[in-house]
């Protein structure tokens, strides 16, 4: 299998079904962290459900429809990069990520999604991958602004997580752009 070295002892490989129990220890680590703002700390609380959750986005890559990749620092995995939804017919896609928090604060997500952002747009000829994350969670937020992406717009009290209703930011990079920045 691939690996792509991010720097500083990290690297983003493919993080497939047979990984459960390393995604289910992750997620032991960092579930409160992770799951401020997304339900994928929901998602994966045993091993049947981190291996349903793991194979749900085998079966979207099989079916060209998504993609999962894990992020490790030092061996050790701390996170992962997604196109959360890839519509390669419309040629738009959503990249989405989490990380627990021994490696936040080190731009891994950014060089992960970096990573992705290039595939989508020079691999595949996307035209248009988005980023939704919710107002307040400012470190997403910090990454797509990062990443040269615009806000689009502001879904106003559109998801409900943990009994609280969030507003979601959409906000999007266009292939002309992207390649104009690189």
């Amino acid at each position: 299998m691939y690996a792509r070295e991010l720097g500083n002892g990290a690297e983003l490989r493919p993080l497939e079904p047979w990984r459960a129990g390393e995604f289910l220890e992750h997620m032991d680590r960092g579930r409160e962290h992770v799951g401020r703002f997304i339900g994928l700390a929901d998602a994966a609380v045993d091993l049947d459900s981190a291996r349903a959750w793991l194979q749900s986005y085998a079966d979207k890559a099989a079916a060209d429809a998504g993609r999962l990749d894990g992020i490790w620092l030092e061996g050790r995995l701390v996170g992962g990069v997604l196109f959360r939804t890839f519509d390669a017919e419309q040629g738009v896609c959503e990249a989405g990520c989490w990380l627990e928090p021994s490696a936040t604060g080190r731009g891994l997500v950014t060089r992960a999604v970096r990573v992705l952002i290039d595939w989508a747009f020079r691999e595949r000829g996307m035209h248009r991958v988005e980023w939704w994350a919710a107002s307040e969670n400012a470190a997403s937020l910090a990454v797509a602004e990062r990443l040269g992406m615009r806000r689009d717009a502001v879904l106003r009290g559109y998801r409900e997580h943990h009994g609280v209703r969030h507003d979601i930011e959409i906000w999007s990079v266009l292939a002309p752009e992207w390649e104009a920045a690189s």
